[in-house]
């Protein structure tokens, strides 16, 4: 193993590694330190989250700055305000010994005078959200054309989010001749047309599998009911006392929903995403880093650039629509040298679904059983006598009160002791699980044949369904892919309809600009009022029906049917 003084990290650097407890490199770091110092050049790094990437890029751009100028020279580009905030301070700690060098973080949900104000002091190093820096560059507050160093953190996350735009605009004010270093869990397309745009002859570094998950995660699924979601969901967090994990939803709705029944419960459980204010996220983000909250609830969008190193689990409530998306979420568990467990429910007709990604990620998942009441109690009773085992006593405190409550309780033997003890922590328990029934479902061998056999290809989630042939109208969006938009923000805002619920869906097509959305005929007026206000990345959104002569005729569809679009559409010019 070699040591960052073989990879040619200065003794300052050094001394700020040795105070954070940094002793050897990590694989990523080992790799990508050298190229970066000695041979300048750019790097394609695949690897997990929690594998040392902040430092693989941050300590040679340190190293490589000059502090006697005061021009921006790195550039780092973070996905999320919390990211881009631990990086900068992850930076700092490491420049601790350097004279001369500032680091800002640049990020929006802040003041920008205060940046500004900030920037106009000089600052070597920019660690910025692309929002924020764009916005500080077309105003002239920013000036990135000395940049020699430019960091895509995170860069599938940027990408995923909508961010391409803000890329470019940033990317085109800085020089041709700077080193670009991109830094991604996964190599989706989308990077690797980065790639190919913005460097040259980039080096790619790949720790682990191509899109594989973190090693130090291992994986499991419980097949249940829809019904019986919630329940099974709670025996899992009994079953595990000490769990501090994130559980992640489809939606805005089943994530605020899940967190208000959690807490109703009794869980130290709080949500995330995207309807809170950036108070009310910084609060929760508090809590939760104390481990006042053991639980967060939340959506993909709202957990990305989160910065918790010791999660015990990551809970799919919701199985995402993407291998990728799976990927970030499990990556959140298992991270500096820990393991950790991603959970995964479903029911039976999801199951081929944990098969593709088995083989995507090959990884193998072990199919778990919801455990029963029984098996419950025992798990919290085994807590419950470790924790009494552990406590220290404060002598000096208790002695003075012991005789008193000796004298109280000298009416009970030890049995008797024993038992009070057990029920005054566990009659809830013990109650609530009485006669508790089994939850678990079984996979027939004709549904694994049909489903778990199907062939690896790119899944189409919200492909069409059809429930009577004749009932889906066609609506046209002035936003695509291009302005960040995805399919599981279309199906929210429909279910985020009162009585959302019963709106079908049908195919979404997403294309550069635009796209189109097949809905339930019967919800025409509701479709169109709840995208009436709607933004995607701060674009108003603008949705109009398709007319019949855009309208492709459906096989199934009959003569009578043109007549009813026709009608619907006058209703709703």
């Amino acid at each position: 193993m070699s040591t960052f003084a073989e990879l040619g990290i200065s003794s300052e650097i050094i001394s700020a590694l040795s105070d954070l407890g940094f002793q050897e490199p990590t694989p990523i770091q080992a790799q990508a330190i050298p190229l970066i110092l000695k041979e300048h050049a750019d790097i394609v790094s695949l690897a997990q989250t929690g594998t040392g990437k902040t430092a693989a890029f941050g300590l040679p751009l340190i190293q490589l700055t000059d502090p006697n100028s005061r021009a921006t020279q790195g550039l780092v580009l973070c996905p999320t305000r919390e990211l881009c905030m631990q990086v900068a301070k992850d930076l700092e700690s490491f420049a601790k010994y350097l004279n001369g060098i500032r680091i800002l973080a640049v990020y929006g949900g802040a003041s920008i005078e205060q940046q500004v104000r900030e920037l106009r002091k000089g600052a070597q190093i920019i660690v910025a959200t692309p929002g924020r820096l764009r916005d500080m560059i077309r105003r002239g507050m920013a000036d990135v054309s000395s940049v020699r160093y430019a960091v895509f953190d995170e860069a599938d996350e940027m990408l995923n989010m909508g961010f391409q735009e803000e890329l470019n605009a940033i990317l085109a004010g800085t020089p041709k001749e700077k080193n670009t270093l991109l830094f991604s869990a996964t190599m989706s397309k989308e990077v690797a047309d980065i790639a190919s745009r913005y460097m040259s002859k980039p080096v790619e570094i790949t720790v682990g599998d191509r899109n594989a998950g973190s090693e130090n995660v291992s994986h499991e699924y419980y097949v249940v009911r829809h019904r019986d979601r919630y329940h099974a969901l709670k025996r899992i967090l009994d079953n595990s006392p000490d769990i501090y994990s994130i559980i992640f939803c489809r939606t805005r709705m089943d994530t605020q929903e899940i967190a208000d029944k959690l807490i109703q419960d009794g869980y130290k459980a709080d949500s995330l995403h995207g309807d809170l204010t950036q108070s009310q996220r910084d609060l929760v983000m508090r809590k939760f880093h104390s481990r006042n909250l053991q639980i967060l609830v939340a959506t993909d969008v709202a957990a990305r650039g989160l910065d918790v190193s010791d999660l015990t689990h990551v809970i799919n409530y919701s199985l995402p629509d993407d291998i990728a998306s799976y990927t970030h979420r499990s990556g959140r568990t298992g991270r500096a040298g820990r393991t950790g467990i991603s959970v995964a429910l479903v029911d039976t007709k999801e199951v081929y679904r944990i098969r593709q990604v088995e083989h995507r990620l090959k990884k193998q998942f072990t199919k778990g059983s919801i455990p029963s009441g029984e098996e419950i109690c025992r798990r919290q009773l085994g807590s419950l006598i470790n924790r009494l085992s552990q406590i220290e006593i404060s002598h000096d405190q208790i002695d003075p009160l012991y005789s008193e409550v000796a004298q109280q309780l000298e009416h009970l033997d030890r049995e008797q002791l024993v038992k009070k003890i057990i029920s005054l922590e566990f009659n809830r328990f013990l109650e609530y699980y009485k006669n508790a029934p089994d939850l678990n479902q079984t996979v027939s061998t004709r549904d694994r044949e049909q489903r778990g056999s199907r062939p690896e290809r790119e899944r189409k989630p919200f492909a069409t369904k059809d429930f009577g042939g004749k009932n889906f109208a066609r609506f046209h969006l002035n936003v695509g892919r291009r302005d960040g938009l995805l399919p599981e923000y279309l199906v929210g805002r429909i279910n985020e309809v009162p009585g959302g619920g019963r709106i079908k869906v049908g195919k979404i097509e997403i294309m550069r600009n635009t796209a189109t959305l097949e809905g339930d005929s019967r919800f025409i007026s509701q479709i169109l009022d709840t995208f009436q206000q709607a933004k995607v990345n701060g674009k108003p959104v603008g949705i109009r029906l398709i007319n019949d002569s855009e309208r492709p005729i459906r096989k199934t569809e009959r003569p009578d049917d043109r007549k009813k679009f026709k009608r619907l559409r006058e209703q709703h010019r």
